[in-house]
């Protein structure tokens, strides 16, 4: 794994806490095997597209770390360039709502740093040929505003698609209250697998960043548990990125559709020991990570049509809602793109298991975590494998 003869494809290394001077000395330290960020250059304006998914404190751990942010941007400020940290939660993508997200996540102390919260909240429209599947989309325009883009992630679970991290993090391009609609669009895993890769292909981030100082474990990606990990991860490729990210917690390619979709277009290789890490992280591999694992490859490998209804039915996640949490907001039932919740007399949420495409929107933004991630005893005992 310590490969220093040769060029670095996935830099690592440790970050015990959020403490300012750990932080600034990390990211220094995880940047020097890449390059730094010798390809700043002055006069540049730099997107950092953090992951803001709900109005969520730091200490939840559903969200990029304010204080990783702050350092970030003191490193662009060095370089004579500017930083615009934005994101597209999952709501309406609005001044007054986005900008209650920076409030309850601290992006606040980035400004004190030099950071720009971004305030462009039009859309546009985009094709995109070379895609897969793809072809046409809508996005956030604030980032054609930037010469550049760093894809700072968080590392949690998801319930969709097992891990959230590079990745999965350029889904927040897509205005917030249109993420439905593209889950609805691409509702078969390998589609929406492709639309993921189809987005970073478009975007081509110039670096991506890791937070896993802390992640998140089980109901993620915004109603799970804190877990310290202690690293810091950085590459050019948010695939290879992922792949490292995934062994460090205990997932392959085959637990992460999102993988699976990047191996098949020959973006990764086919395991973690084949990537050119700056140092070996044997040490930090967790065993007993809470993970959501999806076993997209025997799912969707098959021609059999039979065989796949059946290893659906066996195999896959699904959301499952604790009557006792449920408050009857009816959040999931606004934010479920195929209609499949209603809320019943006695104020829960009720799921038409026949219209459920699996998105687990309603899980992700459920604000009281009472949508939980439900795995078959026969997917628990086979993610143990």
């Amino acid at each position: 794994m310590n490969l220093n003869d040769t060029q670095t494809e996935v830099s690592l290394t440790e970050c015990p806490d959020y403490s300012r001077v750990n932080i600034e000395q990390a990211l220094q330290n995880l940047l020097e095997p890449l390059g730094g960020l010798e390809w700043v250059k002055p006069g540049m304006k730099i997107a950092v597209k953090a992951n803001l998914v709900s109005c969520m404190k730091p200490e939840d751990c559903a969200t990029t770390h304010p204080a990783l942010l702050c350092a970030l941007v003191k490193m662009i400020k060095s370089k004579g360039a500017s930083a615009v940290i934005g994101d597209s939660p999952g709501g309406l993508y609005t001044s007054q709502y986005v900008n209650r997200i920076y409030e309850g996540t601290g992006m606040r102390l980035a400004e004190k740093d030099g950071a720009v919260l971004n305030q462009n909240f039009e859309v546009k429209n985009a094709e995109f040929l070379e895609a897969k599947v793809l072809k046409s989309f809508t996005y956030t325009s604030w980032l054609d505003d930037c010469d550049a883009i760093i894809n700072f992630c968080k590392l949690k679970t998801h319930g969709m698609m097992g891990m959230s991290a590079a990745a999965k993090n350029m889904f927040g391009v897509i205005p917030g209250i249109m993420k439905p609609e593209y889950h609805y669009r691409f509702p078969n895993l390998n589609d929406f697998s492709d639309m993921i890769i189809d987005l970073n292909e478009y975007f081509k981030p110039a670096l991506c960043i890791t937070d896993a100082v802390f992640g998140m474990e089980g109901n993620g990606p915004t109603k799970g548990s804190p877990r310290h990990v202690g690293l810091l991860l950085a590459s050019r490729s948010p695939h290879k990125l992922d792949l490292v990210c995934g062994d460090i917690i205990g997932l392959s390619k085959e637990n992460v559709p999102t993988l699976t979709a990047a191996f098949r277009r020959g973006l990764i290789p086919e395991d973690a020991e084949k990537v050119k890490v700056s140092k070996s992280y044997s040490g930090y591999k967790i065993k007993d990570y809470n993970n959501i694992a999806v076993k997209s490859s025997m799912l969707f490998d098959n021609n059999s049509k039979l065989r796949k209804a059946f290893l659906k039915g066996v195999l896959s996640s699904r959301p499952k809602l604790k009557k006792s949490e449920c408050v009857g907001c009816g959040k999931c039932k606004n934010m479920c793109p195929a209609k499949a919740i209603t809320i019943n007399g006695k104020k829960k949420a009720e799921i038409d298991r026949s219209l459920c495409i699996r998105c687990f929107c309603c899980q992700e933004f459920c604000p009281t975590g009472a949508m939980k991630v439900y795995r078959t005893p026969v997917a628990r005992i086979l993610s143990k494998n």
